[in-house]
């Protein structure tokens, strides 16, 4: 038996043997190759590099959910209203030999009730998708949808509700930006002309096509300390009124604009002061004003030009200040106090009166986490019509709760 059991045993490891020796014979395929997705560090939290290539891509978004109160000024007014706002974004970047080459989207879509939607009974649910935002840089070039170059983007407001300023509108655009060290730079732009405001006619004439782009140009310095930059913007006034047999000269309206930024880490981590003043002659748009505002039963209007009894083009002048203070109480609840004056004038001959109107408000918000904001918002205005009898200054009073996630 233990001959019979050794013979076997024998056997069985011969052919293993034989087995093995034949396998390592044959060819072996390859597994493979596993692309990791890798971490890019090189431009901050967030990125990644997309796999197969250098160019580092961020994925980001928001939700907004906001509900407000306006003070009704007939039964028919709406008084609250309800918003929902979803965004999503993508931050894609490469180092170029000449530079950095980005492409940002930012995409959004809103769902609006009540005040949101109109000011009346009856006004539907409005839903907007929107492209907020799409534009490329290359080095200093930048070109598509992005925030004005007239504002500066370091002003740290965290205002709601309207303030009178140039506020951070999106325009289609096309600008350089030249940096020369030292925290200095500055950008020329030719952007669209969507934020200035309508020309009005005491005449049965209207506006003309638009056939130059709004001219603007920043100089701006950043520091540890904050930033300051002045602005200025060129604008196109055209109208297609007839007197006698000719149309009414074109015009230049025109706006200037200085903003500081003031960071206040003595106070606490993360307070800032800011400031704005602007005047516009011919382009009541950077004011951060629309043809038509109303505050309670007041209103005013702002237009930019208007034809004169001389059959001249007459433009509309005002000037606003805004200023605001953040700060943090603690590292999760933050506090800001805001406000604004703003005057818009007219020519004794104009269709349209003069107007003054202020605002000021404050809110406070509270980020358990990091990304998650709740908070609240009161918000006081008054208009101020001129100049005629019969048109009386009103105010009003609105608030807000916001929830807000962004990842």
């Amino acid at each position: 038996m233990k001959l019979a059991k050794s013979l076997f045993l024998g056997t069985v490891a011969g052919f293993a043997a034989v087995a093995g020796a034949q396998a390592a014979d044959l060819p072996v395929a390859k597994a493979a190759a596993v692309e990791y997705v890798r971490v890019c560090s090189t431009h901050g939290a967030g990125f990644f590099y997309i796999p197969g290539t250098e160019t580092c891509l961020r994925v980001g978004g928001r939700v907004r959910a906001e509900y407000s109160y306006l003070e009704p000024t007939t039964r028919a007014s709406n008084s609250i209203g309800f918003l929902a706002r979803g965004r999503v974004q993508l931050d894609a970047r490469t180092a170029t030999a000449y530079g950095l080459l980005r492409a940002f989207v930012r995409m959004e879509m809103s769902r609006n009730t009540g005040v949101y939607a109109g000011g009346v009974a009856g006004s539907s649910p409005a839903t907007s998708p929107n492209i907020a935002q799409a534009y490329i840089q290359f080095g200093g070039l930048t070109a598509g949808r992005t925030t004005s170059f007239f504002t500066n983007g370091d002003v740290a407001n965290e205002n709601w509700g309207t303030l009178r300023f140039y506020d951070y509108p999106d325009v289609n655009l096309l600008a350089y930006t030249f940096s020369f060290g030292n925290g200095f730079s500055a950008t020329l732009s030719l952007e669209e002309g969507a934020f200035a405001t309508n020309l009005a006619t005491n005449l049965a004439g209207v506006g003309a096509g638009q056939r130059a782009p709004d001219l603007v140009a920043n100089l701006k310095y950043s520091g540890t300390w904050g930033s300051a930059q002045l602005s200025g913007a060129l604008h196109q006034l055209r109208t297609n009124t007839l007197v006698g047999d000719d149309f009414v000269d074109s015009e230049l309206g025109w706006a200037v604009s200085g903003m500081v930024n003031v960071n206040l880490p003595m106070l606490a981590e993360g307070d800032a002061l800011w400031f704005a003043a602007t005047y516009a002659d011919g382009a009541l748009g950077y004011l951060g004003f629309d043809p038509d505002n109303s505050v309670g039963i007041a209103s005013g209007t702002a237009v930019d030009a208007y034809v004169g009894p001389d059959g001249s083009l007459d433009t509309g002048r005002g000037w606003s200040l805004a200023g605001g203070l953040n700060h943090f109480w603690t590292p999760t609840i933050r506090q800001s106090l805001f406000g604004s004056y703003a005057r818009v004038e007219y020519s004794t001959a104009a269709p349209v009166p003069d107007f003054t109107e202020w605002r000021v408000g404050s809110n406070l918000i509270w980020s358990p986490v990091s990304g998650l904001d709740i908070g609240v918002e009161a918000l006081y205005s008054n208009l101020n019509p001129r100049g005629i009898v019969g048109l009386d200054d009103d105010d009003a009073w609105e608030g807000r709760l916001r929830i807000q996630r962004d990842f």
